[in-house]
């Protein structure tokens, strides 16, 4: 049963790639917990679905708790393409027109392909910097533009992952896109503390979304990786949507910053 309270209560966030996987569990968690979301989406048709379910569950969220003294927060989207800095721009200025302010920001829009290092060719190399690494370039610095103009601090979250801290043969375009928003974090979390803006990394660890799909179906893949996490389980958006909600909350992380928190069930520390 839901709290009367809400740990987010009043608060306004933002949400690149907010319709799927990770940014969409997050989405729904800071709903729940009281925040008004705006969430950016590429809005191709294949998305729409994603789109209009989100939407259903968010007003499920508003009418479950419509009597609670403080009710689920507010959604709305936008489409556009992280790797144009206009589009994070529209996306905070579109939370700050619907609510007046922009506290929470997330950085979670990313792709992934796998591939064999010789393989790779220029456009999935700069595709994948691009879109990991720049779009969450743009998307943190509207959102701390924002934040300053404000002066009341706030709290900014890279969605980096565990690939920042491990190598992986199919991964050498990946891995550095991660640790590259991991690095980014530290950095912001310097130059605006003194601005009471909080920025932290989030490292998911293997995470079964649209993204890992191929390995997920893979009965010997799914096997491999599980008996690499100690929890036994391959973890879910939803598994990512508690510690995205730790960090944002000033309530309850709000002395830390230029952290990562990783959430892998153990995958990381499991060397023998």
């Amino acid at each position: 049963m839901s709290p009367p309270w809400r740990i987010l209560a009043g608060k306004t966030a933002a949400i690149t790639g907010g319709t799927t996987g990770i940014g969409r569990a997050i989405t729904l968690e800071y709903l729940r917990q009281g925040a008004n979301v705006a969430v950016n989406h590429l809005g191709l048709p294949k998305d729409e679905k994603h789109r209009v379910s989100l939407f259903e569950e968010a007003e499920a969220l508003r009418k479950e708790t419509s009597s609670s003294p403080a009710p689920a927060g507010q959604l709305i989207d936008l489409a556009g393409d992280v790797t144009d800095p206009r589009t994070s721009e529209q996306l905070v200025a579109a939370a700050v027109k619907q609510w007046g302010s922009l506290d929470i920001f997330v950085a979670n829009a990313g792709i992934f392909r796998a591939c064999e290092f010789l393989k790779i060719d220029k456009e999935l190399f700069d595709t994948s910097m691009t879109v990991n690494v720049n779009g969450a370039f743009y998307a943190c610095q509207a959102a701390a533009r924002q934040m300053v103009d404000q002066g009341t601090g706030g709290a900014i979250i890279g969605i980096s992952s565990i690939s920042a801290l491990v190598g992986g043969g199919l991964q050498v375009h990946y891995t550095p896109t991660k640790a590259a928003v991991l690095s980014m974090m530290q950095s912001m979390a310097i130059a605006l503390a003194k601005h009471r803006i909080r920025c932290n990394a989030l490292l998911p660890g293997t995470i079964h979304t649209q993204l890992a799909e191929d390995d997920m179906q893979n009965d010997t893949k799914r096997t491999y990786l599980e008996q690499r996490i100690p929890m036994g389980r391959v973890g879910k958006p939803s598994d990512m949507a508690g510690p995205a909600v730790f960090l944002a909350s000033d309530e309850m992380s709000g002395y830390v910053t230029g952290s990562q928190l990783l959430a892998d069930g153990g995958m990381f520390v499991h060397l023998q």
